[in-house]
């Protein structure tokens, strides 16, 4: 009995072990199965996460280069400074840590302390792009402390730079976090110019340290491509100085203009004043913090933090915004152009054609007036444009009549962007920010044929100018040229696009014989510039603000008339010291740009007989003469002589050979080898050209006068060298002239 039942419990167990162990063996199948077949990537992966380190190399961004190939925008290595809050043991090594790393790196201690208290993480980015003399300073101080190495690391990492700081930067724009563009060119072309980033995979061994090179894969870093632009470096200056100086002389809230090559649609040079460093595009210049400060304080001088941060973020997004695409405003009688051009090209009004302006001008219940309210009386069509007058262009769009004048509106682009290759270009909406067809009355009608009620872009308004001046062909602006790989091969060049005919090569030729009388005797006289016929056209448009009269002072031309090769627009937003017309204001700044880039482009100038009788002299050499034949030589020439020392002969003169002065301009010669004599230069600002020449031969000082110079109440209103520096005698300072023009326009 106990026998079996001794066997039966065996049979039980043999059983039991049997289906354990087949149970355990199908488990085991499966979970074989399910790691090898349903999840085996999954846990391939997992494993190899564990047996693998992949880290990132950064790749450089492409580089920006001007028309001539000079960088604006580059890209160097740098490093991101990393730490292991998990290996950090004590509250010592945490506080001796975040002392150090925020002292060599410029961080907040605080910031850094709070890092170093991620107990729970293994990796805590401190910096990025910090630059090799930093980077090297963490590794010092990382291997000043024992165990720090395991706590403190480095990474590959690259910093963008801009050579020039300011200079178009509100075209280049900037980048932000991880090499991302923000704005500007860096924003629009951010995927071009975003290189490949790199790999290196390295195994690690069980305690999950790197392994040797020998157990590492490369994967090497791509560039981005390079963009060469169609600004031109020397073009880009020559703007950007003359508007930051039309600012602070006409108190002015901003400034922006456009160079435009007329074949092409190009972008030569583009600027808007003030602006800021690409390098630092989140500081704001202390003028503009003074004011925010000043708005803010209460009566005991205490300043609301929360208010100025949100103003001061505001005043970073005023300062990168390139208000030459971006704003828009009423152009102005630089439309008149436009209804000229449609009047002359359909036929209905000629050159010669003469009007009489009274003054004013009814439409429906609406009665327009002239800038001159006494009217200008008989006139040909081309001097009511010289003059400006209202009354004749609302009468040339009634001979259009609603159809032809809307049909221009649109054929001249103002119904649509430019689609230049810059983010966040206005957009015209009908009914927004102009009349569509359907609302267009004969009152709006009226007001657009000379400018107003209706917004426009800089960047519009020269491509519509623009147009004229190339023949009646409305290009497509662009400001990116080509592209190039990273061993400079061109893998991409953009062909100039003609988006349409909008009026003859007749008509267009008619106009620009118009708007070159618009400059050398009209309101626009001020863009007057000797040797080279510029053409164009003023406007005045006043703001909408309540309580406030506030204008935009504008001047869109181009020259030389006869072979136009550039186009040039200039609008000083909000000039408050005094003048404030388009042809006071504007025509000066467009004169000096085109002058100094005609010269640049060597377009060879041609003089009248009164430009020529009016030409500066060169100065010979008479170095080694005796001081008779050295005066009488000069003299001879129209110079005054000063003659310093005792000597008999001319041992140094200054100016030197070849340089060019006014007539009766001043020549030192010295007898002996003596110092320069000093003499401290006068304001020469606020006189007529002949009393700026007279008080600076006084002082023993040249002038060279530029800007308007011919006809009555000329007076000069800038000069090169501030007034009260010591410079050498002889020396030559450049002032500049204008008449004043008080008609608005």
């Amino acid at each position: 009995m106990a026998r079996e039942l001794k066997s039966k419990l065996n049979k039980r167990a043999f059983t039991a072990l049997l289906i354990t162990c087949i149970l355990g063996f199908g488990m085991g199948a499966f979970g074989l199965i399910n790691v090898g077949v349903v999840n085996g990537e999954k846990y391939k992966l997992k494993a190899e996460s564990q047996q693998l380190s992949d880290t990132k190399v950064s790749a450089l961004r492409g580089t920006i280069y001007d028309a001539n190939m000079n960088p604006l925008a580059q890209s160097a290595d740098a490093w991101k400074i990393f730490i292991n809050p998990s290996k950090i043991s004590d509250q010592e090594t945490m506080e001796t840590i975040a002392e150090g790393l925020s002292a060599i790196l410029d961080l907040d201690y605080e910031t850094v302390l709070e890092k170093c208290s991620r107990s729970k993480y293994a990796y805590v980015l401190i910096k990025s792009q910090v630059e090799y003399e930093d980077k090297n300073a963490v590794i010092e101080f990382r291997n000043a402390h024992k165990g720090y190495n395991q706590i403190i690391g480095t990474e590959d990492d690259v910093k963008r730079y801009y050579p020039f700081g300011s200079f178009a930067s509100s075209v280049l724009g900037f980048t932000g976090d991880g090499d991302v563009g923000r704005s500007g060119l860096e924003y629009y072309y951010d995927d071009i110019l975003t290189g490949t980033a790199g790999r290196i995979i390295t195994a690690k061994n069980a305690k999950q340290i790197r392994m040797s090179s020998d157990y590492s894969t490369y994967y090497a870093a791509e560039t981005g491509l390079n963009l060469q632009l169609t600004i031109d470096q020397v073009i880009q200056y020559y703007l950007d100085t003359a508007l930051e100086n039309a600012v602070k002389l006409n108190d002015a809230t901003y400034g922006y203009g456009i160079v435009m090559d007329v074949e092409t649609g190009a972008i030569l040079a583009m600027s808007t004043k003030p602006d800021f460093d690409c390098n630092s595009p989140y500081a704001i210049n202390e003028e503009t913090e003074t004011k925010i400060d000043e708005e803010l304080a209460d009566e005991e001088g205490n300043i609301d933090e929360k208010a100025k941060s949100d103003a001061v973020v505001a005043a970073r997004y005023a300062q990168w915004r390139n208000r030459t695409i971006c704003d828009s405003y009423e152009p102005g009688s630089v439309y008149k152009c436009i209804t000229a051009a449609a009047g002359i090209e359909e036929g209905v009004v000629k050159p010669e054609e003469m009007f009489n302006c009274t003054g004013s001008y009814e439409v429906a219940d609406r009665t327009y007036h002239c800038s001159h309210r006494a009217g200008h009386g008989v006139e040909d069509f081309t001097t009511a444009m010289m003059n400006s007058c209202n009354p004749i262009f609302i009468q040339v769009a009634q001979r259009l009549g609603k159809a032809t004048f809307y049909k221009y509106f649109e054929a001249f682009g103002f119904a649509e962007g430019t689609d230049i290759d810059l983010p966040a270009e206005f957009e015209p909406g009908a009914d927004v920010t102009y009349h569509s067809f359907s609302r267009l009355t004969s009152v709006a009608m009226a007001s657009e044929s000379f400018g107003q009620t209706f917004q426009a872009s800089p960047i519009q308004i020269i491509n519509a100018i623009n147009a004229i001046a190339n023949g009646g062909k409305l290009m497509q602006p662009y400001i990116v040229g080509s592209m190039l790989d990273e061993d400079g091969n061109r893998v991409y060049e953009r062909e100039p696009v003609v988006k349409r005919q909008v009026i003859s090569p007749e008509t267009a030729n008619t106009l620009n014989m118009m708007m070159e009388k618009v400059v050398s005797a009209g309101t626009a006289r001020n863009a007057y510039v000797p040797g080279y016929r510029v053409a164009g056209k003023t406007g005045t448009s006043q703001k909408l603000t309540l309580g406030e009269e506030i204008y935009v002072a504008s001047f869109c031309g181009f020259a030389p008339a006869d072979n136009p090769r550039v186009s040039v627009l200039i609008a000083i937003d909000e000039p408050k010291a005094g003048a404030f017309t388009g042809g006071s204001v504007a025509g000066p700044v467009a004169a000096e740009v085109i002058e100094k880039t005609m010269q640049y482009l060597n377009v060879e100038p041609q003089y009248t007989d009164d430009e020529l009788a009016r030409l500066e002299e060169s100065v010979v050499k008479v170095t080694g003469d005796t001081v008779a034949m050295a005066q009488k030589e000069l003299q001879s020439k129209g110079f005054t002589v000063k003659v310093m020392g005792t000597g008999d002969k001319v041992v140094k003169q200054f100016p030197r050979p070849g340089q060019t002065l006014s007539k009766n301009g001043v020549v030192v010669l010295y007898t002996e080898d003596m110092d320069p004599a000093m003499v401290t230069v006068p304001n020469l600002t606020g006189l007529s050209v002949a009393e700026a020449n007279n008080v600076a031969v006084a002082c023993g000082l040249n002038i060279r006068r530029t800007g308007y110079t011919k006809g009555d109440n000329i007076a000069s209103y800038r000069q090169s060298s501030e007034a009260g520096t010591d410079v050498q005698m002889g020396t030559v300072v450049t002032v500049y002239f204008r008449t004043e023009i008080k008609e608005e326009d």
